[in-house]
């Protein structure tokens, strides 16, 4: 895979401003793409852009549970680039970590609306910009809790299980019309939202059921993102691809 696959695509990133989704945006941004950047807070993402030293760098902050902020953000991109040829939505949250009969409904809704239907939010108003052009690739961040049962995550676990499933149901409806859709399940990597859990006693459960023996680096998943944006993914939609180190249950 060369960078021109995806050198000159205008890409949106949601949740850039840390973690995973600003290590897709930095690789994004390196390998040519133009890329617009979503998170709540703007500090993070005028920082990133800093960074990446690059004048087709787009700074959009919104929460992609309100919709109407979603919708006017995808509006911007196409009034100042024409179009929109990639979206990785990587915003998410998992604030909660309890036994399920402890998990109260403010809790679980909150995460259900951020990772799952603020998602669809994403992929819907993207869509309505694909479409018409008769291309685009939408990655969804999952996660290998999206088909491996763990415990004390109940919200966290339907949510991306959801993900994975809308992720599958968009790919048949929009193949025709040359929008592809595709998931990555990433693994525990060291970001902001696993740095609690690694350094929980868990956490010597989790390094110890990876085979290659460590948790991954951010920049280790951003090989698959640029795959799936880019023009060597051309016949590969609908399909989830995992990234976790051959992590097993524990």
């Amino acid at each position: 895979m060369t960078a021109s696959e995806v050198a000159g695509k205008v890409v949106w990133v949601t949740g850039a401003g840390r973690g995973l989704g600003r290590a897709m945006a930095v690789a994004l941004s390196r390998a040519g793409a133009t890329v617009a950047l979503t998170s709540r807070t703007e500090s993070s993402l005028l920082e990133l852009a800093g960074e990446l030293e690059s004048s087709d760098v787009d700074i959009l902050p919104a929460s992609i549970d309100d919709a109407r902020a979603v919708s006017a953000v995808v509006s911007e991109i196409v009034r100042r680039r024409g179009r929109l040829d990639g979206l990785v939505n990587c915003a998410g949250i998992s604030p909660i970590f309890v036994r399920s009969e402890e998990l109260n409904d403010d809790d679980w809704n909150r995460v259900i609306t951020t990772n799952l239907t603020g998602t669809f939010t994403c992929c819907r108003e993207a869509a309505k910009v694909m479409l018409p052009q008769g291309s685009g690739s939408i990655v969804n961040i999952t996660s290998v809790h999206a088909s491996v049962g763990s415990a004390r995550i109940a919200a966290y676990s339907a949510s991306k299980g959801g993900l994975d499933a809308l992720t599958k149901t968009l790919a048949v409806e929009w193949a025709d019309r040359g929008v592809r859709v595709n998931a990555l399940a990433p693994g525990y990597f060291h970001t902001d939202l696993s740095a609690d859990l690694l350094n929980s006693p868990h956490g010597e459960h989790i390094r110890a059921s990876i085979p290659l023996g460590r948790v991954g680096k951010p920049d280790e998943l951003t090989g698959a993102v640029l795959f799936l944006i880019g023009d060597a993914s051309a016949y590969v939609t609908g399909s989830t691809l995992t990234v976790d180190g051959g992590w097993t249950a524990w």
